[in-house]
């Protein structure tokens, strides 16, 4: 490029150039990025200005899931490794997802079901994800029918309150389909889903639809990297529902919590170790205040995720022996949800991992497959793990990485 700032796509930046471009597009100091990779800040330094040559690949994994790079080219510029470490498979049901979520709602002479029963579908839609070793199939199946319905109801309300019903039907639904959407590579459509599912949860004016359109909202922003957005959604609705938490019964509760903890994730992953554990005891005793059975059908808030929780913050915060201390007290099996479950024990495959343990992160990534095959195949981290000891100085690390490849279907 001639003017402007550099592209990192620019086949004539080297590739220290290329680190400290993508470091400063993530707001991030050297020393930060030295923490966050168990570094020193001249060893950062040395390899921008390029008195260190390229790292190994499993520095490279690191490095990319750190500035969450989709693409190890982008960070090394070879047209040859073309690796996208956060994207999974785009799914066989995909198509039919997209049509229903681009299909026109008002073309339809049909008459949308009552709202009472698009509640009930939504529930049992809910229990099933939980419930499904193959969540995205499940989904998969049962979304296109929910979207148009939830689509039409919203469009044929008779009435300001049966719409305001509707539109929190739709958010919801919307949520939903969020999970399928996750890790495919399908982001225009990730991105369509979010923005509507706010607008509807908006229009519903439900306090609890709003905050898990923003939950939603701020997960999308930070995996895209735009950080400084999450923490915005994250803020202002915290801000909103801090007054209606005390009357507004379990779900405000949960929602709310789960929110400070978005906030503290967010906090990890630019280093800041205080206000991301600050955010982990705010979102701790909320969860605290709820029912000792409750768990939240959206965010999977409740009592039992709070130990997986602190897992994700001391992983963010590459503080390995921390990491696998919490991976250590938090019981993957108290988690009711095959796939939260199954993301719980692909953090402490990272905080093993992260702690030099790697035949133990790759045993517990087994486990993750046997909870919900269909989260690890879609979880860059996993891949990430098994992409490195893929490549392993120990034959037996590489053949347990390679029999994983082939389950996750990195290796056919």
């Amino acid at each position: 490029m001639e003017h402007g700032t550099p592209d990192a796509h620019e086949a004539s930046l080297s590739f220290g150039q290329r680190l400290q471009l993508l470091r400063q597009r993530r707001g991030m100091t050297r020393d930060v990025l030295a923490g966050l990779m168990g570094k020193s800040t001249s060893w950062v330094k040395a390899v921008e200005k390029g008195r260190l040559g390229t790292p190994k690949l499993s520095v490279l994994l690191r490095l990319a899931e750190v500035l969450r790079v989709r693409d190890l080219a982008e960070l090394t510029g070879a047209e040859t490794l073309p690796i996208d470490l956060f994207t999974g498979p785009g799914h066989t049901r995909l198509s039919a997802v997209r049509a229903a979520i681009n299909a026109v709602p008002m073309l339809s002479m049909r008459e949308a079901p009552p709202v009472a029963h698009l509640r009930a579908r939504l529930d049992q839609a809910w229990r099933a994800r939980h419930s499904a070793p193959n969540h995205r199939e499940v989904l998969g199946s049962l979304l296109p029918s929910l979207i148009a319905d939830a689509q039409l109801a919203s469009r044929q309300a008779s009435s300001g309150q049966d719409r305001r019903a509707a539109q929190g039907i739709l958010a919801e639904v919307y949520a939903l389909s969020q999970f399928f959407l996750a890790y495919q590579p399908a982001q225009d459509l990730l991105w369509r889903v979010a923005e509507r599912g706010m607008v509807a949860a908006q229009d519903s004016g439900d306090p609890h639809a709003i905050g898990v359109g923003s939950w939603l909202m701020a997960q999308a922003h930070r995996d895209a990297g735009d950080w400084d957005a999450a923490d915005l959604v994250t803020t202002q609705t915290v801000e909103v529902l801090e007054p209606l938490v005390p009357d507004g019964g379990p779900d405000v509760l949960a929602i709310w919590g789960a929110l400070r903890f978005e906030a503290g994730y967010t906090a990890a992953r630019r280093g800041e170790i205080g206000a991301a554990w600050g955010h982990w005891d705010a979102a701790h005793e909320a969860a605290q205040r709820l029912p000792t059975t409750y768990y939240h059908p959206v965010t999977s808030f409740s009592r039992v995720v709070m130990g997986a929780h602190a897992v994700t913050i001391a992983v963010e915060l590459r503080a390995g022996g921390e990491s696998v201390r919490q991976a250590e007290n938090a019981n993957a099996n108290a988690i009711p949800s095959r796939p939260r479950r199954a993301r719980h024990e692909i953090e402490q495959a990272r905080a093993y991992h992260l702690d030099s343990q790697p035949d133990t992160a790759l045993a517990v990534l087994d486990a993750a497959h046997d909870a919900a095959p269909e989260t690890i195949a879609y979880n860059g981290y996993a891949r990430r793990i098994i992409l490195e000891e893929l490549d392993s100085s120990s034959a037996r690390r590489r053949s347990r990485a390679g029999d994983l490849a082939v389950k996750v279907g990195m290796l056919i």
